[in-house]
């Protein structure tokens, strides 16, 4: 009996071999993406100090009230353009884009292609 790996743990594995070539400096620190079923979670991380240096979330008061569903490709759009303006108001230009072990496509490259727009390099 063949038994398949549930989907979770092949992300779950992706991101782990993912997470061996990339890391995030004071100078080109980490943009961390995580989506579950309900809501998007990014954060700019420094792996080096270990710190988190800008973050947003569908969750937040002022983000979910722009949003009619926290789970669609507008809503990571959005999420998008918001990690944006705060990584560029900290002074951070350029990131390393770490998908988290989520296939690049859909959320995620809305995600990546509104942070862009926003003023990220990566």
């Amino acid at each position: 009996m063949v038994s398949k790996k549930s989907r979770t743990e092949v992300r779950e594995n992706k991101h782990r071999k993912l997470r061996n070539r990339i890391s995030g400096t004071a100078e080109k620190p980490r943009l961390s993406v995580f989506r579950s079923n309900t809501h998007m979670y990014v954060q700019i991380i420094d792996d080096v100090a270990g710190n988190t240096l800008v973050s947003a979330s569908t969750l937040e008061k002022s983000v979910k009230a722009e949003l009619e569903k926290t789970n669609n490709v507008e809503a990571a759009a959005y999420l998008g353009t918001v990690i944006g303006k705060r990584a560029v108001e900290k002074g951070i230009k350029t990131v390393v884009f770490d998908r988290g072990g989520f296939i690049y496509q859909g959320k995620i490259q809305a995600l990546a292609d509104a942070a862009r727009e926003a003023g990220l390099e990566f």
